[in-house]
């Protein structure tokens, strides 16, 4: 998973409410064996309405969106975090967020930052033609006309994405103390030496 400190740049002007899995990433791209390529269908029936934020030129490539409160909820489904990823997008401002999607992206690297609508409003008028600027380690948003709004985030998240810290990362992170654990498990407990050699 890629450390996320820093994220600045253009920051898509979504906006909507009440965005589900669905819209993010419809069901009949469900189907693929690969993360590669989600991006496309990335928020499919909204590129389909006229003068959409997601095939505007101004906004491509901006690893940023703005969104509504409750974005992400409806289903379950981890590709709505992929497509995302695969859009280049790190971070994602809304008011609220669906427990489950929010615990879906950040095990996939993507910073949901929760902050008030006033603030969205504001870093909606901004992200018309102007960049936006997130640091986690401060756990501050600000643009260059001075706004600064801060957010929280749990101490763990924090921890794990300034790090670049999955699940997997996690457990290897803590090669030292499994293989001491081990150590001893065949000092103290002999009979178990040999199913240890062969987990091995």
């Amino acid at each position: 998973m890629q450390a996320i400190n820093h994220v600045a740049g253009k920051a898509i002007p979504f906006g909507r409410k009440n965005v589900d899995t669905d819209v993010i990433i419809p069901a009949h791209w469900l189907k693929t064996v690969t993360r590669d390529g989600l991006g496309q269908g990335a928020f499919e029936a909204v590129k389909k309405e006229d003068g959409n934020v997601f095939t505007d030129d101004r906004w491509a490539g901006a690893p940023i969106l703005i969104a509504g409160d409750n974005f992400g909820c409806g289903s379950s489904r981890e590709h709505a975090a992929w497509a995302l990823l695969d859009m280049g997008i790190t971070c994602v401002i809304a008011p609220s967020f669906s427990d489950i999607f929010s615990g879906n992206a950040f095990k996939n690297g993507i910073l949901t930052v929760a902050l008030p609508q006033a603030a969205i409003d504001r870093l909606m008028e901004v992200a018309q033609d102007q960049p936006i600027d997130i640091d986690l380690d401060t756990q501050t948003v600000t643009t260059q006309f001075q706004d600064r709004f801060t957010f929280d985030v749990d101490p763990f998240r924090k921890h794990c994405l300034l790090n670049g810290l999955d699940e997997v990362g996690l457990t290897m992170a803590q090669g030292d103390a499994i293989s001491a654990y081990e150590n001893k498990a065949r000092e103290g407990l002999p009979f178990l030496a040999n199913t240890l050699s062969i987990a091995a």
